[in-house]
């Protein structure tokens, strides 16, 4: 296997009742990557991230993070590993403040014992600081200062996607899974999300997944597209090649996209 390969995705197949979501899908995506899959509605997107997320366990095939498997483990172990996520619907918790939702997302790196965390002192203490002054960083980064200390649920929808972002790139994941990061938002805000998303990757080095139905937004920021249709994947290759593949055009982008 290429060493250079993060996640690799290896002839996974899945089925729900009877219904075939996924059949021998195969995706690799290079350490510091920025790879995006893109299908119909129903087309098995969402599957392939809850596989990884090990939600659900693929019947055949495995999911491997720097060539350590990840189907036997259990979600959070996942998550420990280094793959974090976001979510088509918000899922932050709406009556806590920008920073406690941000905090959350720093429980991982939690490493100071029960007593230590209880009492409050030594490197609990440390940790707290420490902690803190990333959840900074991030507010910064993604420019949110002005809503630091304001419940989520005060906040316009743009403004959550964007918390919902800075929860996850505060585990410091080597893998992030965006899913639908631009959805239900205006121009103005779809393209402050991309170029957030464009500076997670070449700022920090994050490997980035991402399902997207805005065209405009996969094919700028996509190094590498792979295309699903009915669970199973019918081209791959880089922005131009996807967008002139006919099989492409004829089960996703429309007969008149290219």
């Amino acid at each position: 296997m290429n060493t250079n390969v993060q996640l690799d995705i290896a002839d996974i197949s899945i089925s729900f009742g009877g219904i075939q979501a996924l059949t021998e899908v195969s995706f690799q995506i290079p350490a510091g990557g920025l790879a995006a899959i893109i299908g119909p509605n129903g087309a098995g997107k969402t599957t392939i991230f809850n596989c990884i997320c090990s939600v659900y366990k693929p019947d055949i095939g495995d999911i491997l993070l720097d060539g350590e498997s990840l189907k036997a483990l259990k979600p959070h172990k996942v998550a420990e590993k280094g793959i974090a996520r976001t979510f088509q619907n918000i899922e932050l918790f709406a009556e806590l403040t920008v920073i406690d939702n941000l905090m959350l997302g720093r429980h991982l790196h939690n490493g100071s014992g029960i007593l230590s965390g209880a009492l409050f002192y030594g490197k609990a203490v440390r940790e707290e600081v420490s902690h803190r002054k990333r959840v900074e960083e991030i507010i910064d980064f993604l420019e949110i200062e002005q809503v630091r200390k304001k419940k989520v649920i005060n906040l316009p929808y743009g403004i959550q996607k964007r918390v919902e972002l800075g929860r996850a790139i505060a585990m410091d994941p080597k893998v992030l899974l965006l899913d639908e990061p631009t959805s239900g938002m205006n121009v103005e805000e779809t393209e402050d999300m991309a170029r957030f998303v464009l500076d997670i990757k070449e700022e920090m080095g994050t490997t980035i997944l991402m399902v997207e139905h805005d065209m405009g937004v996969v094919m700028d920021l996509a190094e590498k597209i792979m295309v699903l249709d009915f669970g199973l994947k019918i081209a791959e290759g880089t922005p131009e090649e996807v967008q002139n593949n006919p099989k492409v055009i004829q089960a996703y982008l429309g007969e008149d996209a290219v």
